[in-house]
This record gives structure tokens, C-alpha cells and sequence, in this order.
């Protein structure tokens, strides 16, 4: 799985006034390294020409050889290929590519997705339900989400979004799947990216959401009770020991001689 790391363009544009009539020319050129290797070492290079927004001639390192895309361009490319010089200079334009990745992904670190399923519609025997798979926060941008059901991949019913920017560097994507669900289905998501090692799963816990909010509402009202029982039990405490502290008193007070009036 490539993935571009770096574009560099040039551009080239020259203006001519012919009888009166301003005609202009546009040139560009662009390299390309696409690589899936931290070290750099599958590194695709391609170099493309365009005139006038027309593609001419093209290199790539796995031909290692120029093609032309006109009639013209094709002898330019002969004329590259024949010359070594020029060979011998996309090879090394190669050679810096791949240590240029090398050093850059020492210091470029991707960011892992934060992935959730969850489902957006309660499905039933008669209406399917929708679940979704959202990750975020990742860094490269290329991500992939597979739907699996008992442990094959789903394909029918399925849609998802393209990877969208956060604005900060880091991207989220979605997938949606309709499903209609059986007590025996096992549903998970599957999560690829350049920052996980391997392809990791993330199951689909089949809990509505009608069950969990009376489990959260059931929770809230066993701890409130918990909390009136404790204020109940530290009040009565006091208590006690309030009314044993005044009976000693009023016992100590009646063997005292000097004393006349006890509480």
C-alpha cells in the first residue's frame, strides 16, 4: 500500500504577442516518491512533464527508461534514453529520495485513529439497523475500514466517507453499515493504518440504547440512595454520642456537693 510523501513542481510559463492576439505557454514538472517502507527502500519515483496541461513525457524508477505521449515527445524520450547522463540522474535523484525518506521518518510520527462503533439505528427482524465506525485523530491521511460479520468481510451495504481534515494536522473518517441482526452475529470494524503494525479489530458491543440508559438511570438512583443511607448512618452516630455525652453529665453532676442545679 503506497502512500505519496512528497510532490515537487516546477513551472515554467512564457508569453508571446503575435499580430496583435497575447498567447501564453504553461510547463510544469513534477516528481512524486510514493513508499510504504519506513527506510524508503520500495520507493516509487516518478517524474512527469506537462505542457500546455498536456502530460509529454514521464520516468518512473520501475522502468527505469523516459516515455513519450506524442509524437514529438517520444523522440525527446529517445534522445533522454540514449543519453546516460540523463539515466544516471533520475537514478540518483532515487538514491537521495530514499535516504531523504530514511531521515524524515525518524522525526514524523503518525498518529494512531481513535476508532468507535456504535449503532445510530436500533435494527429488528423486518427494518435493518445502521451501525457506524468513526475513527479520529490520525496522521498519514490514508486509512482503511472493513465491515466483518462472524469473521468475513462484508461488503454489500456498506458506504463510507473520504478521509476529512480536522484542520489540525490530523484526519477522520467514517463507514456506515445497514445490518439486520441475529443473536448469534459477531459484527467488528477493521482499522488500517500506517501508525498500527497489524490490522486491528474493533467488535461492536450489541447493547441498545434504550438498556444502557436505564442501566445508567438505575446506577444514578442506587447511588443516590447509597449517599442518603450514609448521611443517615453519620447523623445517627452524632446523635448518640450526643445524648451518652449529656447522660454522663447529668450523672456526674448529682455527686458533686458544690453544685445545686445539675441539667
Amino acid at each position: 500500500m503506497y502512500r505519496p510523501v512528497i510532490l515537487r513542481k516546477w513551472f515554467c510559463s512564457l508569453s508571446t504577442l503575435v499580430m496583435g492576439i497575447y498567447t501564453a505557454h504553461y510547463a510544469m514538472g513534477l516528481w512524486r516518491l510514493q513508499f510504504s517502507a519506513d527506510d524508503g527502500h520500495d520507493v516509487l519515483y516518478t517524474n512527469l512533464i506537462y505542457y500546455n496541461k498536456k502530460l509529454l513525457i514521464s520516468y518512473n524508477s520501475t522502468e527505469e527508461k523516459f516515455i513519450g505521449y506524442t509524437e514529438e515527445a517520444m523522440k525527446i524520450a529517445d534522445v533522454f534514453n540514449k543519453n546516460t547522463y540523463y539515466l544516471e540522474e533520475q537514478k540518483r535523484t532515487l538514491e537521495n529520495s530514499m535516504q531523504y525518506i530514511s531521515e524524515t521518518m525518524k522525526i514524523v510520527d503518525a498518529a494512531e485513529p481513535q476508532v468507535r462503533v456504535f449503532s445510530t439505528k436500533t435494527g429488528s427482524s423486518d427494518h435493518p439497523g445502521i451501525l457506524v465506525c468513526s475513527a479520529y485523530s490520525f496522521y498519514p491521511k490514508l486509512l482503511t475500514l472493513t465491515w466483518f460479520r462472524n469473521e468475513e468481510e462484508v461488503t454489500s451495504g456498506v458506504t463510507f466517507t473520504d478521509e476529512m481534515s480536522n484542520g489540525n494536522w490530523l484526519y477522520q473518517k467514517h463507514s456506515y453499515l445497514e445490518y439486520t441482526p441475529t443473536a448469534a452475529d459477531h459484527i467488528s470494524c477493521m482499522v488500517e493504518h500506517a501508525s498500527l503494525r497489524t490490522p486491528k479489530l474493533y467488535p461492536w458491543e450489541n447493547f441498545p440504547e434504550s438498556r444502557r440508559n436505564k442501566l445508567i438511570v438505575g446506577t444514578g438512583g442506587l447511588l443516590l440512595g447509597l449517599a442518603f443511607i450514609i448521611v443517615g448512618v453519620v447523623y445517627y452516630i452524632k446523635h448518640m454520642r450526643g445524648e451518652n455525652g449529656l447522660q454522663g453529665a447529668k450523672g456526674l453532676c448529682t455527686h458533686l456537693p458544690f453544685v445545686t442545679t445539675c441539667p
